[in-house]
């Protein structure tokens, strides 16, 4: 009996949002792309300037980390950002479908509100970062050390994200092999 591949639902939908994180003498932005499947971080960008350069930057990551499948939704809230030619350009050379939530409804981006409360609750209210280098370097290690590697989710049966999708990837035969 031959074993194929079943598709996963991965790279479907990206969500994006951004954050304020304060530091001594002003604050500084963090922007986040999630796979809304596997609720994994897939880019990242932390800058003092609230910009579309800040928001390039996070989708430059993901895309560098990411395959973009065909029908992909990038969905984000009303942020001018996200909504800035050149943001769009980058999204429509790469085939992807642009979503952004209605005016007024704040449970359209869920995923990553819910992101940026846990990393704010477990990570940068607990810290007092001495300048934007440092809060990079911390912010970095717990999304990668922490939030997609450690961190578990009810949504996910209890696993974090980066196992979530090592079980995807793994073909159904050999899964039950090993039961």
């Amino acid at each position: 009996m031959r074993c194929t591949q079943e598709v996963r639902p991965l790279n479907q939908v990206w969500v994006a949002d951004i954050t304020s994180i304060r530091l001594p003498r002003r604050f500084t932005y963090l922007v986040a792309l999630l796979d809304a499947y596997s609720r994994k971080v897939i880019g990242g960008a932390l800058s003092r300037w609230i910009d579309t350069a800040l928001t390039l930057q996070a989708l430059a990551q993901a895309l560098a980390r990411r395959p973009v499948d065909p029908g992909l939704i990038h969905h984000s809230d009303r942020g001018v950002q996200d909504a800035s030619s050149a943001y769009v350009a980058r999204l429509q050379e790469r085939g992807i479908q642009i979503s952004v939530a209605a005016r007024g409804n704040r449970s359209a981006n869920a995923l990553a509100a819910a992101f940026f409360k846990t990393l704010k609750s477990e990570e940068v209210y607990l810290k007092d970062y001495r300048d934007i280098t440092d809060a990079a370097q911390h912010l970095e290690r717990f999304i990668d050390d922490v939030s997609n590697t450690k961190r578990l989710h009810s949504a996910l049966g209890y696993r974090p994200p980066a196992e979530f999708e090592r079980l995807l990837a793994t073909p159904p035969c050999a899964l039950a092999m090993v039961r």
